[in-house]
């Protein structure tokens, strides 16, 4: 009792505490006898060397094959017109309209996802001579001719359009015209060189379900409308786009049905515009002849990773005038969900919103149409 109350263990407790000792040293000895087996040492090495040939096994699965530079040895041939930028890319153009000198509007078309400098706007000969159109398409880095830009961001997509603009001569002010993931770049022009735009018209933009301002409600709905495979391919490009080339060329699950050219992914309406791109199939290989990672993968990368702002926290660029920004769309667009536009034009009351009912998303392409989202760009609406 009184070994109790000064705390010192009774002899029983003692014998307990002494077996427990014996046991941690005997497994001390155990463990370093083990350790010192010549079998053990072997054991080490076969684990490493296992461990090692795994992860160079994982690197290559993920990594992507070295793109095919145009003009470089065993690379496609240069057949296009080039600008060389400050940092030593080369960036392929074609150029449309009137003569430049002429021009009373000079512009800029940004091609959308896994297309290229042909897949201009296709404004009608009348328009252009009436309203003296100067345009100009290019390759963006990765696509058709232009070199690949590895650490291509939305911000370096804008500057190459200004460096496209000052080696052309076009001029200290430019309209810039942006479909689908060529629109959602266009946002980049209106953060970073809005200094050098007379106006912009971003067509059926792509939009990123992680930006900051939309609603949760808004952004939850609109991704739940893309097929599964779909919303597995942005959630890499966004999460992981160290994965984004593996993900998007694996065969267990299905990729981006956009890059597999799934069919059953358009509207009705961009149905019935499918025979207008039937000459596509005469320069279709040009597209990503430089490699699917720094052309269409990084796209995806680009577009759906973490920007450095919010198209919603962009101010007007164009303080005297509420109609420079115009933001079209279709209500039956299946690739984009047009929520994310509408939303994104109430928050920004100064961009004029077109929201076409009928149309799906490849409605620029339809008759007409291009016609009338330059005139408005250019003169306003009626």
């Amino acid at each position: 009792m009184l070994q109790n109350l000064l705390g010192k263990p009774t002899p029983t407790q003692q014998k307990n505490k002494n077996k427990t000792k014996n046991m941690a040293v005997s497994t001390r000895k155990s463990f370093h006898s083990s350790s010192n087996s010549p079998l053990y040492g072997v054991y080490k090495r076969i684990l490493l060397v296992l461990m090692v040939g795994l992860f160079s096994l994982l690197h290559q699965w993920i990594q992507p094959p070295p793109p095919s530079v145009c003009g470089s040895t065993n690379g496609p041939p240069v057949t296009s017109t080039r600008i060389k930028l400050k940092d030593g890319r080369h960036l392929a153009y074609m150029e449309h309209g009137v003569r430049k000198e002429e021009a009373k509007h000079k512009i800029i078309y940004v091609h959308g996802f896994d297309s290229c400098r042909y897949d201009a706007l296709r404004i009608s000969q009348e328009v252009i001579e009436e309203q003296g159109i100067h345009l100009v398409s290019f390759d963006r880095p990765g696509y058709g001719e232009s070199d690949p830009h590895p650490t291509k961001t939305v911000e370096s997509a804008a500057t190459d359009i200004e460096e496209l603009a000052d080696q052309l001569k076009l001029g200290s002010k430019f309209h810039v015209i942006g479909f689908s993931m060529g629109g959602e770049l266009v946002w980049g022009c209106l953060r970073y060189i809005p200094h050098r735009l007379a106006g912009a018209a971003l067509l059926a933009p792509v939009a990123n379900y992680w930006w900051d301002g939309y609603p949760r409600e808004v952004s939850k709905e609109a991704y739940a409308k893309q097929l599964p495979q779909d919303q597995w391919a942005v959630r890499v490009a966004h999460y992981a786009p160290w994965l984004t080339y593996w993900w998007n060329t694996q065969k267990r699950f299905p990729c981006s049905s956009v890059i597999s050219l799934r069919f059953d992914i358009f509207s009705t309406e961009d149905v019935k515009l499918m025979p207008k791109f039937a000459a596509r199939s005469t320069y279709m290989p040009q597209v990503r002849q430089q490699g699917e990672f720094e052309s269409v993968h990084r796209d995806l990368m680009v577009g759906f990773g973490s920007w450095e702002f919010s198209p919603m926290s962009l101010n007007n660029p164009f303080h005297e005038n509420n109609r420079s920004v115009h933001l079209w769309h279709g209500a039956q667009d299946r690739i984009v969900p047009v929520a994310l536009a509408s939303n994104i034009a109430q928050k920004l009351p100064w961009i004029r919103y077109h929201e076409l009912p009928e149309a799906g998303h490849f409605f620029p392409f339809a008759d007409g149409m291009a016609d009338a989202i330059v005139k408005s760009l250019l003169l306003g609406d009626s």
